[in-house]
């Protein structure tokens, strides 16, 4: 059974083991624990932006970060617009609908918080992903992040099987 649930401190040095998991599949060389510990964690505090974890059967096997963007936050690229930053599902646990159930639960927070339409900057090798989710390709690109802007432009609709 799939159950999401938002970061906590009981969970918080599994979701350092997953986020650095990720930033490795990457290919990233950040030190991952001041990232947590200088950017994540106080941006969380500060309700800047949420983490959800996903357990399958009990077992933690991934997280979804996300955010609306606004004025007040320096990642603030679409203002009103609700930002998947980053989604990450352990290999094991991946192609079984893990990482689609993820971002739609994210989703539905978005709307529930007054948000109609999201964006993402996939890392490469992700596009096709968000592209099932219903997320098109924009013709903006962010030089920073390396990558085209996706866009939703409707929370109505899930992802497709």
């Amino acid at each position: 059974m799939l159950h999401v649930f938002p970061l906590q401190d009981d969970k918080k040095e599994l979701f350092g083991k997953l986020f650095a998991a990720y930033y490795s599949e990457l290919g990233c060389d950040d030190d991952c624990g001041r990232l947590l510990d200088d950017y994540i964690i106080p941006d969380i505090l500060a309700g800047l932006i949420r983490v959800d974890l996903l357990s399958d059967d009990g077992s933690v096997c991934g997280f979804v970060i996300y955010q609306t963007d606004d004025v007040t936050n320096d990642w603030n690229k679409k203002e009103g617009w609700g930002d998947i930053r980053e989604i990450y599902i352990v290999p094991a646990f991946r192609k079984r609908g893990n990482g689609k159930f993820l971002l739609y639960t994210a989703e539905m927070k978005l709307k529930e918080s007054g948000t109609s339409r999201s964006y993402c900057l996939p890392a490469e090798g992700s596009e096709e992903f968000f592209t099932a989710c219903g997320y098109r390709k924009t013709e903006n690109f962010d030089e920073e992040m390396n990558a085209f802007i996706y866009e939703k432009q409707s929370l109505e609709n899930g992802c497709k099987r």
